[in-house]
């Protein structure tokens, strides 16, 4: 969906970047996992779902070529899709309403004839393929319960007032977010990439963890160490 897209799910170049020439993929992806953040949100889709629609998307064209599919009928059926692993079920009417929404604000929603008719069952043949293509392995562990946990755990070392003042869990939402406009989910085990974002939020606003520097170890060694959080 450049414009009008998707058309179905066949095959579609990846969208051109400036001046006629063919953008980086990374550019590319970047654009597509927007759209399912955004699109995600006025589904009403929690922020797990969207991560997982989001993995499942990066996960696909991990596998596929970016010119083989049209990435925006592939991030409709991601959403579809994550909707049914998450148990947010969401109906291919308000995907579709959605999405053309979004790539035409003044327009109307679509009408059920043939238009919507094609464009329904293309998401629903492009969520098979791509069952296939990922061998049915769409479960991801996300980094979102071990933040949380990590954040708990960090307020209760700084003093009251810092954390106040500096937006930390704000900022560290918003990182972990923005992680998934790439392939992060799928290199990293999800408590680096929580740690992670936790670090950077950190060094952002030159925020330091109380008594680190007189500890054996440094803070973010204790939460990467292979321990589950319920």
């Amino acid at each position: 969906m450049e414009a009008d897209r998707p058309e179905g799910c066949g095959e579609g170049p990846a969208a051109p970047g400036t001046e006629g020439r063919p953008a980086p993929e990374a550019r590319v992806h970047f654009r597509v996992t927007r759209f399912i953040m955004e699109a995600g949100i006025k589904l009403g889709m929690q922020s797990i779902p969207i991560a997982t629609a989001c993995t499942i998307y990066h996960k696909f064209f991990g596998e596929i070529n970016l010119d083989a599919y049209d990435p925006y009928l592939v991030a409709m059926s991601s959403m579809y899709l994550a909707g049914k692993v998450e148990e947010q079920h969401l109906r291919t009417r308000d995907i579709i309403n959605v999405s053309n929404r979004y790539f035409h604000p003044s327009s109307e929603p679509l009408q059920l004839g043939s238009r919507f008719w094609e464009l329904r069952d293309s998401i629903v043949q492009c969520e098979l393929l791509m069952l296939r293509v990922l061998r049915f392995q769409v479960s991801f562990q996300h980094p979102h319960k071990y933040l949380l946990h990590y954040l708990v755990s960090l307020k209760s070392w700084m003093n009251r007032y810092s954390w106040q003042r500096t937006p930390i869990a704000v900022t560290a939402w918003a990182l972990l977010r923005d992680s998934y406009h790439g392939v992060l989910c799928l290199r990293f085990q999800a408590q680096h990439i929580a740690v992670a974002v936790l670090a950077l939020t950190l060094q952002l606003y030159g925020v330091e963890v109380p008594a680190d520097a007189e500890a054996q170890k440094p803070w973010w060694q204790i939460y990467t160490m292979d321990t589950e959080v319920p």
